[in-house]
C-alpha cells in the first residue's frame, strides 16, 4: 500500500510490556502474547528482519489456532473413540480398498454433500470407518457430529411430545458432516422413522453428508423404522449422492480366537476298528443317543450307557492284550492283519 497525507507513516514510540498486553488481549493474539518475548530475543540474537520476525509470530499464532480449533471439534463431536484412516486394516476386506473412500477424505466430502452407507456385521469395522471419516472432515475444517441411531431417535421423539421438535432437529441438521451409528442394532419406538426423515430430509435439500453404519440389510430398514414408505424416502435421499459399501472378513474383536475360521472339507470321523469309522462322529448329540437307543432296542439313555461303558472296557482289555495303550490303534492292528 503507497503511503499518501491520509496514511502517513507511523511514528516510532516505545510501548510498554502493559500496553503491549493490552494490543495482544484487543486482537486475540493470546498464543502470540505468550511468546513474543522469546521469539523477539532470538530473533535480535540471530540478526532477524523485522519481516522474519512477524512472519513467524504470524505462523505461530495460525498453527496454535488451527491446533485447538482441532481439539475443539473433536471434543465436540462426541465420537466414541478416536480412529484414523491410517489405522484401519484394508487387507482383512474382499473388496473394499482405501482408494474407493478417497472422496470422502477431502473437502468434497462437504462441498458435494456426499453421503455413506456403511454396512456388515458386527466387528467389521464400520465405526472405525465412520469416526475415521469424520475426523479427516474435522481436521479439513468441517464441524462433524457422532451419535447413534437410538440415541438421536429417542432425543426427538422426546423432542416432538413436548412440542420441541423443531429446536432440537438443530443438533442433528447443523453440523457439516452427521454420523449415525448402529442403525438396527435396537428396538425403536413408533415415530422412529418420522424424526429420522426430518433430520435425512433438511441435510438432503441443504446438501449436508451423511454417513451411516448398520448391520441390518437396506430392505430390511422399514421394518425396523416401523415404516416401509418413510424408510425407503429416506435411502432414496441418502443415496441420491451416496455410496453403499458393505464390509466383510472377520469380526476385528474376535478374529484372534478365529472362530469364523471356514471347516475343513471333509472330516475324518473318530476310528474305532480297523474296518471303518465310528458311526457317529463325536460328540453324538441327545437326538442321535436316542435314535441309536431305537435301533439297539435299548429301552432308555441309562442302558445305552451302560452297554457303552462294557464296550470301552472290552477294547481296554484288547489293547493290554497287544501291550498297546490306545484301545483304537490296537483293533485297527488286529482288523489289519
Amino acid at each position: 500500500m503507497s503511503l499518501t497525507t491520509d496514511n502517513p507513516l507511523p511514528q516510532s514510540r516505545t510501548f510498554s510490556p502493559a500496553e503491549l498486553e493490552a494490543l495482544f488481549k484487543r486482537l486475540n493474539l493470546a498464543h502470540t502474547r505468550r511468546i513474543y518475548q522469546q521469539v523477539a530475543a532470538q530473533a535480535e540474537k540471530e540478526s532477524w528482519s523485522y519481516c522474519d520476525f512477524l512472519a513467524l509470530l504470524l505462523a505461530e499464532e495460525v498453527a496454535r489456532r488451527k491446533q485447538t480449533r482441532l481439539q475443539r471439534l473433536t471434543r465436540s463431536a462426541h465420537f466414541p473413540f478416536l480412529k484414523t484412516m491410517e489405522e484401519f486394516d484394508f487387507s482383512l476386506q474382499s473388496t473394499l480398498r482405501q482408494a474407493l473412500l478417497g472422496s470422502y477424505l477431502g473437502p468434497d466430502l462437504v462441498s458435494e454433500g456426499r453421503s455413506l452407507i456403511l454396512h456388515g456385521k458386527t466387528g467389521r469395522g464400520k465405526t472405525h470407518l465412520a469416526v475415521a471419516i469424520g475426523y479427516r472432515a474435522i481436521q479439513n475444517g468441517f464441524e462433524t457430529l457422532f451419535t447413534t441411531a437410538a440415541e438421536l431417535i429417542e432425543d426427538l421423539s422426546n423432542a416432538s411430545v413436548k412440542g420441541k421438535l423443531q429446536e432440537s432437529l438443530a443438533t442433528y441438521t447443523h453440523p457439516h458432516v452427521l454420523i449415525i451409528d448402529e442403525v438396527g442394532y435396537l428396538t425403536y419406538a413408533q415415530d422412529a422413522a418420522n424424526v429420522l426423515f426430518h433430520v435425512v430430509n433438511n441435510r438432503h435439500l441443504h446438501k449436508r453428508p451423511m454417513i451411516f453404519t448398520t448391520n441390518k440389510p437396506l430392505n430390511e430398514w422399514g421394518k425396523v423404522l416401523h415404516d416401509e414408505d418413510l424408510a425407503a424416502a429416506i435411502l432414496d435421499r441418502v443415496l441420491e449422492r451416496g455410496r453403499f459399501i458393505r464390509l466383510d472378513g472377520p469380526s476385528g474383536r474376535t478374529r484372534h480366537l478365529k472362530l469364523e475360521d471356514p471347516l475343513p472339507g471333509s472330516t475324518e470321523r473318530l476310528r474305532i476298528s480297523g474296518i471303518r469309522g465310528s458311526e457317529f462322529p463325536e460328540p453324538t448329540t441327545s437326538r442321535e443317543l436316542s435314535s441309536i437307543c431305537q435301533n439297539l432296542n435299548v429301552s432308555d439313555e441309562a442302558e445305552f450307557e451302560g452297554i457303552a461303558h462294557l464296550a470301552e472296557s472290552a477294547h481296554e482289555k484288547v489293547a493290554e492284550g497287544f501291550g498297546i495303550k490306545e484301545p483304537g490303534a490296537a483293533i485297527g492292528a488286529r482288523g489289519d492283519n
